[in-house]
């Protein structure tokens, strides 16, 4: 599946106004012309403030990659690929993610405020814990994952363990802002998980994103514990402890493909309500959204 370019002009703008170009670019593609198909309801207002990461990279290129005129040149970007949409029924499909390269004053992780810092969490099933991914521990396992039939038709990742290994290793070399995570319950890794920045992704260019936006990607590994509500309670769980952790987060969202109607369920289950239909380069998805005003209430 090919990557969808990020870029926006890069050329030999000056970063300033290359943030300005971006900042006008964010917001949702509906309406005659526009070539998405996105609709969105009234909550969803666009806010075009740059998140203050954003900008910070492209103070760090301008400082650091352009010399004295501040220019950042085409070269600079990076093509580095991000999660898949989660499902909780077995994976879900999503856009690779275009990102620029980590500038050095934003350390590696703080885009998510250090998700293995976070702890585990109680559940009405079971002490649940996030743990980011190791290569050389994981691998094997989530490989395992991705090659079930239910999984692969949806994230699309199946074949040698060097398929899931570059999916990774995409994520965990880049900047952060998307941190994958084995799902342990009581201490049992059974679930894939994908936490990234939904504003600092080219998802943001599909819906009226606001900073610090955060989305959540999910597989359920083993078959004996799909169908029977866990992926719910552990997407209500996984999204309530990121409003917890990240008190800069006012939203979680997650993409599941209209056409995995478990997955959708799953969310709506979970506190999520239903936004828009989003056209994204590869399918048509459903945008969930939970929201840290309804959380008591959804």
């Amino acid at each position: 599946m090919p990557p969808t370019d990020a870029s926006t002009d890069a050329g030999t703008a000056p970063a300033t106004e290359r943030a300005a170009e971006l900042a006008t670019d964010t917001g949702p593609r509906s309406g005659p012309g526009s070539g998405s198909g996105a609709s969105t309801d009234g909550e969803d207002t666009l806010d075009l403030r740059l998140p203050d990461e954003l900008i910070a990279l492209f103070a760090g290129e301008a400082g650091t990659r352009g010399g004295a005129t501040g220019d950042a040149t085409a070269g600079d970007i990076a093509d580095v690929s991000g999660g898949d949409i989660g499902d909780v029924s077995g994976g879900g499909r999503g856009e690779r993610r275009r990102t620029a390269e980590p500038p050095a004053v934003v350390p590696a992780d703080d885009l998510l405020d250090r998700v293995g810092g976070w702890g585990p969490t109680g559940t009405p099933v079971g002490v649940f814990h996030l743990v980011p991914v190791r290569v050389e521990r994981d691998l094997t396992l989530i490989a395992r994952w991705m090659n079930d039939p239910a999984v692969a038709a949806f994230w699309e990742l199946a074949g040698p363990e060097s398929v899931a290994e570059e999916h990774l290793r995409r994520q965990l070399e880049g900047d952060g802002r998307s941190v994958p995570c084995l799902g342990m319950l009581d201490g049992t890794p059974m679930s894939y998980w994908e936490i990234y920045r939904a504003d600092l992704d080219l998802l943001a260019r599909h819906y009226p994103a606001r900073p610090h936006d955060t989305g959540i990607h999910l597989l359920i590994g083993g078959v004996a514990n799909r169908g029977r509500g866990l992926g719910s309670t552990l997407l209500r769980a996984v999204a309530d402890h990121v409003l917890d952790k990240r008190p800069s987060c006012a939203r979680v969202v997650a993409e599941p493909d209209l056409r995995n109607t478990p997955s959708v369920s799953a969310f709506l289950s979970a506190g999520f309500r239903f936004s828009a239909e989003v056209d994204l380069p590869d399918k048509r998805a459903a945008l969930m959204v939970r929201d840290r005003a309804l959380r008591d209430l959804l």
